[in-house]
């Protein structure tokens, strides 16, 4: 099951699964590009157009897996948004779009499988963050960059719950670095890919023998 199916990173996974003969669900919102890849892709591929930000939208996709497949094995959580804007021009509604988008989404998804991996004593959770959730590399991705930071918290902690009772299931955090993907023109008051970042100034400094 793959959300943000449509175009980018989602449409190419799915692509690579299903020429290794996997079944597929394909979610995004974009009906019309979702009916487009299944009919690419062929073979055994259902498609739901649903919103991520909403709970009972995420939800519906997992009914909808196991009414066509019986059940899930992985869960790629890949919908997201950027934004292209620094620190000291965010508004509110710019975070709250960053983290309904993309930390929001990947609750409900984690919330809503992994009962079913429970049950079945198995699964794979696999989260898509980013490079720049580690390195500050792009600084107009401010938010982005922070919201990706909160799924790559939110991974590691999921990872250590079922660690110990659930060996089984698995918990994967991928951090993409730069890809050729339609995502900037898309991203929030954005008017194309995003400028290189300036060289960073360094100065030298003296080692000190404090403990790290």
């Amino acid at each position: 099951m793959i959300t943000g199916a449509s175009a980018g990173i989602g449409a190419a996974t799915a692509r690579a699964l299903a020429a290794q003969g996997h079944s597929l669900l394909l979610a995004a919102r974009g009906g019309e590009a979702l009916g487009s890849l299944a009919t690419e892709l062929g073979g055994p591929v259902k498609v739901v157009v649903a919103d991520v930000t909403r709970r009972e939208d995420v939800e519906r996709i997992r009914d909808e897996a196991l009414a066509a497949f019986g059940h899930v094995d992985v869960w790629i959580n890949n919908a997201g948004r950027g934004i292209s804007r620094p620190v000291l021009q965010l508004t509110d509604e710019d975070l709250d779009e960053m983290i309904t988008v993309n930390v929001r989404s990947v609750l409900y998804g984690v919330q809503a499988i992994v009962p079913h991996f429970q049950q079945r004593g198995r699964g794979h959770v696999i989260n898509i963050s980013s490079f720049l959730a580690r390195v500050p590399l792009a600084p107009l991705r401010s938010a982005y960059s922070a919201a990706k930071a909160a799924v790559n918290s939110l991974t590691a902690n999921l990872r250590m719950d079922l660690a110990a009772s659930h060996p089984d299931i698995h918990v994967t955090t991928v951090m993409p670095g730069i890809v050729l993907t339609g995502f900037s023109s898309n991203a929030r008051a954005s008017s194309g890919p995003i400028p290189p970042p300036a060289p960073a100034r360094c100065r030298r400094r003296r080692p000190t023998m404090s403990p790290r």
